[in-house]
């Protein structure tokens, strides 16, 4: 009797895929993140996405100060085969400012990702991802919807609570800045910690404008 063979999904951990960028066999060249044992390419960074990722990062730091680490861009370990890389994540302080390991989700205030082509995925892979391993808050910035999606108390299943807030389009001009053809204004960022310190930043007054230029 012929025995049959069937290909079999092979799951890189996460261990293997940090000794990949200790060791440079994954370069910052190199623009991919570890979801569920599978190494997957990230979408481009165009110039709306750089801008609101910029914008957050500055209003988050002179809002917080010495409250939570910004942390932009940086990579976050959950479970034994996760290592996403979201767009900004504010941490608990540490004096190492995680030098000596990679944070992991009870380091997590918040973790935000600002979608434009990866809409989809953010909602979808991501958002359950993040909620299986006990992020305590998501927020998605979706720029072609206008709209901010904020997610908080995670479960296995997902998250409990959902918070949505449109991009208006009529505010003031402060802080302004146009480039690539498109105009991405902050007009209020309004965060504080919750009671509850580590579990979950507090209610969501964030309101960020995107316009095409004329």
């Amino acid at each position: 009797m012929s025995v049959v063979s069937v290909p079999e999904r092979m799951r890189i951990s996460a261990d293997r895929y940090q000794k990949m960028v200790a060791t440079g066999v994954l370069t910052k060249y190199d623009r991919v993140e570890l979801i569920d044992g599978d190494m997957i390419n990230m979408a481009p960074i165009g110039p709306p996405h750089s801008a609101v990722v910029a914008r957050l990062t500055r209003l988050f730091v002179l809002s917080l100060g010495d409250a939570a680490i910004v942390s932009p861009g940086g990579s976050v370990k959950l479970g034994d085969y996760s290592v996403p890389q979201p767009d900004l994540m504010l941490l608990k302080p540490r004096t190492d400012f995680y030098a000596a390991q990679i944070p992991t989700p009870p380091d997590v205030l918040l973790l935000v990702e600002v979608s434009d082509s990866s809409l989809s995925f953010d909602q979808g892979t991501k958002r359950a991802l993040y909620a299986r391993y006990g992020v305590a808050e998501y927020w998605v910035v979706n720029i072609p919807g206008k709209r901010v999606h904020a997610y908080r108390e995670p479960t296995a299943d997902g998250y409990r609570q959902a918070l949505e807030r449109s991009l208006s389009d009529t505010a003031g001009t402060a802080g302004s800045s146009s480039h690539g053809g498109n105009a991405v204004r902050v007009r209020q960022l309004a965060v504080s910690l919750s009671a509850r310190p580590g579990i979950y930043f507090g209610q969501l007054k964030q309101s960020i404008s995107v316009r095409r230029s004329p």
